[in-house]
């Protein structure tokens, strides 16, 4: 199995760094395209008009009226219930009528199955709703433009920028709604479908990871362990019998970390490689050494332990433990106390392997300090909360996309922009602008390909490909440009915690999805004002 729920983990400082870094970078382009576009329509007498426009706007933002805000924003509520936005409710009801159909006999639930049920109620709960946010935010505006009802509103005292957030707040409250409806209905229908004896299952486990580092079989640290011929180098491996180590440690360790009976609970879920078959009903085996950093001879050994191979495990620790009739407390003797060159409240664990030839692989998620359990509807509604941030973010991008282009184009945008900020992309972006992808960039990638040529090749020294390299470091830096813009929705992939039997985390993707919606809002609004400003409401 493998999930990583800190992952993501961003230093708080540097979340608000870059927090400052996305808004700012996102509305100077802002303000650069609308200069730039009010200069090829007007000329040089743009930048008076630009000027004046942005002065303007700012005279708006200090006289926004909260009643004609929430006039438009009920305006779009209505004109919503008017095209059926909420029949979206059948589809949702039709779903869940049948689903139990095909998730297996609800009288004997294994672990997996709630996996299963809480994934899908959650995929199915976005799924739904972000589409019916799309479309309305896409087509709201180009549509009262295509009627010219939109007349009917700029004639009034409405100013432009109200009109943009009396949308983009209708339009999310409409998201919200849907969301709402549905939310409470998936956990209702997970509930009753887990039956009462295994309503254990539904739990949010809180986590405390460590830092890890590997030990070979002589003894000596390294980043990572042994190398076993996986490709997916997600786990590193040790070596039984050895001085193979895998060295965790934990910080700021205190009484929170310990359970209701005062016990440390530590849970695994390590991974086994044989090197020999032999009898393969028989497990391998590992143990945990605890003990204190300043001091390692003070140290605590458990009894040898069964890996599981497919499930977690957990190791049960009591708070005092004796070792040679000498009895240490884990918190008091085991952690560190402090000092110059040691930091406060550490705890070393050293896992080992105790079959000879064979091998056990382990990441740095593979070990932690479970916290007391929070119930299951706190994890749920976390999830639920990323979910309606990413529908304020979708109305928000749609809403400004769609007062620039027509609504067709403004909804493939917006759509694009969304696949454009999971994980996957982004990682490859960042890869691209660190050089570290083989082949180059897009011109010495084409030659490649017309040449025949392998992305490890070296390419001959000439002047043609350094003015290559130089072109396609220019795509580089625009392509990083680029990257700023489009947001990271890896932050809200919260369902993923909640279906592994996770709390959702606030550092790990509460304040980052925060930080990501509040980025946006700011150039988002500055977007769609200047284009309602300069642009003519007439149907085209």
């Amino acid at each position: 199995m493998y999930f990583d729920p800190a992952e993501n983990f961003i230093y708080p400082p540097y979340a608000i760094y870059n927090w400052m870094i996305v808004a700012g970078f996102f509305t100077a382009v802002v303000l650069v395209v609308s200069l730039l576009t009010l200069l090829v329509s007007k000329g040089s007498s743009g930048f008076g008009v630009f000027f004046t426009e942005l002065i303007g706007m700012l005279k708006d933002v200090f006289s926004l009226s909260p009643r004609r805000i929430w006039a438009l924003t009920r305006l779009t509520f209505m004109e919503a219930y008017r095209r059926k936005a909420l029949a979206v409710f059948v589809v949702f009801g039709l779903l869940f009528m049948f689903a139990g159909w095909f998730m297996g006999d609800s009288k004997e639930i294994q672990p997996d199955q709630v996996k299963v049920y809480i994934s899908f109620v959650l995929t199915a709960v976005s799924w739904l709703t972000l589409p019916v946010v799309l479309i309305l935010a896409c087509f709201g505006i180009p549509e009262d433009i295509r009627l010219r009802s939109i007349h009917t509103v700029v004639t009034k005292p409405a100013r432009r920028i109200e009109i943009v957030l009396g949308r983009m707040i209708g339009v999310s409250m409409i998201g919200w709604l849907v969301l709402s409806v549905m939310s409470v209905v998936g956990y209702l229908w997970i509930v009753r479908q887990i039956p009462q004896a295994s309503q254990e299952l539904l739990k949010c486990r809180v986590p405390i990871y460590g830092l890890v580092s590997f030990k070979d079989r002589e003894g000596n640290y390294g980043k990572e362990g042994i190398n076993v011929g996986d490709i997916w180098a997600f786990r590193s491996y040790i070596e039984g019998a050895t001085k193979s180590r895998a060295e965790w440690r934990f910080f700021n360790v205190d009484e929170t970390m310990l359970d209701s009976e005062g016990n440390l609970r530590l849970e695994n879920s390590f991974s086994a490689f044989r090197s020999y078959k032999g009898d393969m009903t028989r497990p391998l085996f590992y143990d945990i050494k605890l003990f204190n950093i300043e001091h390692p001879e003070i140290s605590y050994t458990t009894q040898p332990q069964p890996v599981n191979e497919f499930r977690s495990k957990q190791d049960i620790i009591p708070r005092k433990v004796t070792v040679d009739d000498v009895q240490y407390d884990i918190l008091n003797d085991l952690t560190t106390k402090g000092s110059d060159k040691v930091p406060k409240g550490i705890l070393g664990i050293e896992v080992a392997c105790i079959d000879r030839d064979q091998y056990i692989g382990m990441a740095r998620s593979d070990l932690f300090i479970r916290m007391p359990d929070r119930p299951f509807w706190v994890g749920y509604w976390k999830a639920i909360f990323g979910t309606a941030l990413t529908v304020l973010l979708v109305s928000m991008i749609g809403v400004a996309a769609s007062t620039m282009v027509k609504a067709p184009i403004a909804a493939v945008l917006t759509a694009v922009m969304y696949i454009l900020s999971g994980k996957n992309p982004h990682q490859f972006m960042d890869q691209l602008v660190a050089g570290q992808v083989q082949g180059g960039g897009v011109l010495e990638s084409v030659y490649r390909l017309v040449m025949h040529l392998g992305p490890s090749t070296e390419l001959p020294a000439n002047p043609a490909f350094t003015v290559v390299q130089i072109f396609d470091s220019i795509l580089m830096n625009f392509l990083w440009l680029c990257k700023q813009v489009i947001p990271r929705s890896q932050y809200f992939n919260m369902p993923e915690y909640v279906a592994n039997g996770f709390d959702v985390p606030w550092a790990t993707s509460l304040i980052p999805s925060l930080l990501v919606t509040s980025a946006f809002i700011i150039p988002c609004v500055m977007m769609g004002y200047f284009a309602l400003r300069t642009r003519e409401l007439e149907s085209k």
